[in-house]
């Protein structure tokens, strides 16, 4: 029978917070290059940036009735997150749930489907990540599951689990590794700024890197022309 969990364990909000500086490519090399959604997944407008805590909803193809059964369990600083059980391209979403949602606090919306009323959403700065637009509408008949565990876009997402999401896309953080992922993108970062300033002084990013041994013995050679060879 389709349920809905509504006591829920929720990362702590500061590290979305703190997470939400760093961005989602700092972040998904932070943990190893892991939680990285399909790069279908969009955002509707630019720029647009969010961190929070996911609410996870199953809905049925063509059908966007538990959206709203998701709406009344999200709280301040969260994420909807919205997978189909088959794949559809309808527009399940558009700004009378965003309206729904923002008076709830919840910082944006990621879905695995297609949404509508574009213009509308990016007035409201609504934040949407979706697989498509499409203004195709949606019904009411089929019930499914809320705040429990779901594929979106290839990745395994509980309930509660940290999202982060930019212009670069959507990556997934599991709740009992947030903090650990958070001091590595901190020390990415400090790494990157060392980095950035080399860079700034005219190094290349052959030296930076270390690159010329590991070029040399893969193989590369400089010659003046290709006659010298």
């Amino acid at each position: 029978m389709p349920l809905v969990v509504t006591k829920i364990d929720r990362s702590a909000q500061q590290f979305a917070d703190a997470l939400a500086n760093y961005g989602v490519a700092t972040v998904h090399e932070a943990q190893g290059r892991k939680g990285l959604l399909d790069a279908k997944l969009r955002p509707i407008y630019r720029p647009a940036s969010i961190a929070g805590t996911a609410i996870t909803c199953e809905v049925a193809p063509g059908d966007n009735w538990m959206i709203h059964v998701a709406v009344e369990q999200c709280q301040e600083g969260d994420v909807l997150v919205v997978s189909p059980t088959s794949p559809c391209d309808d527009g399940y979403f558009g700004d009378l749930l965003a309206t729904s949602l923002k008076a709830r606090g919840v910082r944006g919306l990621v879905i695995e489907a297609g949404v509508r009323d574009i213009a509308a959403l990016t007035e409201m700065e609504f934040p949407v990540w979706s697989a498509g637009v499409h203004a195709q509408g949606t019904v009411k008949e089929t019930v499914a599951n809320v705040n429990t565990n779901i594929i979106c876009a290839g990745q395994r997402i509980s309930p509660g689990d940290l999202v982060v999401a930019d212009d670069d896309g959507v990556v997934i953080i599991r709740k009992d590794k947030a903090e650990t992922v958070l001091e590595k993108a901190r020390q990415r970062v400090a790494s990157e700024e060392e980095k950035r300033a080399r860079f700034e002084a005219g190094d290349l990013g052959l030296d930076v890197y270390d690159m010329r041994e590991r070029l040399a013995k893969k193989g590369l050679r400089y010659v003046e022309s290709e006659s010298d060879d």
